[in-house]
């Protein structure tokens, strides 16, 4: 009886000696873990910086982008792939033209990618419950009440590395984004001109236009326009600065170097 206790005591105390080898390996290796390891291979101080510093940011186009959820993609030296972004432009047309102001209004981290929301995306505002109806027979309702047209007019930029993302801080990210957004435009020196008042600074910071304003301003305020036409109005030659499509279109009015009229439909 003793012998066999002797040799069951022996087999529980190898157990634990393997047992507690394996935790000790364990740690080991988690050790060897940088902290805020996750499998986007980023870590978390990384993310929440590059949100920080880019999230809400307004840049300008440097090329059109198309409407759709896959909006254009650069590698991860900011090359833009220019097959794709034409295919993207001829399927699901055209969501903001080069010039326009563009605002980083969502940051996705994927295994190996980075996805920037611009001006609320490229998806249709429509919800997953419109897409239901309910009935008897061949009869049927939707069961959510009809609403207007919610056709999305932003896109998006997806940074692809093709392999688990690199740690990066914004200039880096920024450095990458800047073959299709421009990061310097945005801050135009007509901000800090002494003879601009303070209405046409503040409407120049939003992207909005006021009447007042010159040309230089809204194009700091707006960008390019998609559209000018030009017309006789009263003996008067003006010209007409149209943004987007409709059924969201902004007509801007100018009487030679000043806005006289602005009209948003």
């Amino acid at each position: 009886m003793s012998a066999w206790r002797s040799q069951n005591h022996s087999r529980h105390e190898k157990a634990i000696r393997s047992w507690l080898r394996l935790c000790c390996a364990l740690v080991g290796v988690f050790l060897t873990i940088p902290y805020g390891f996750t499998k986007e291979g980023m870590d978390q101080q990384a993310r929440i910086d590059i949100i920080r510093g880019l999230l809400r940011e307004v840049a300008v186009t440097k090329v059109p982008l198309p409407r759709g959820r896959r909006g254009v993609r650069v590698d991860a030296q900011g090359k833009l792939d220019q097959e794709d972004s034409q295919k993207e432009l001829h399927t699901n047309g055209l969501a903001m033209q080069a010039g326009m102001p563009a605002e980083i209004t969502k940051i996705e981290f994927k295994a190996s990618q980075v996805i920037f929301e611009l001006n609320g995306g490229g998806k249709s505002g429509k919800k997953w419950y419109q897409h239901i109806e309910v009935g008897v027979g061949e009869a049927t309702t939707p069961i959510g009440q009809p609403q207007q047209s919610t056709t999305a007019f932003g896109s998006s930029v997806t940074v692809d590395f093709g392999k688990a993302m690199p740690v990066l801080t914004v200039p880096q990210m920024k450095k990458i984004l800047t073959g299709v957004l421009d990061f310097e435009r945005h801050s135009p020196t007509v901000l800090y001109a002494p003879n601009v008042t303070p209405e046409v600074k503040e409407a120049i910071k939003t992207h909005n236009v006021i009447v007042g304003m010159d040309r230089d301003a809204v194009l700091s305020a707006k960008g390019s326009p998609d559209r000018r036409v030009r017309e006789v109005r009263n003996g008067a030659e003006q010209e007409d600065w149209i943004y987007g499509l409709p059924p969201h279109v902004l007509f801007v009015t100018f009487d030679g170097d000043q806005v006289v009229a602005v009209k948003q439909y």
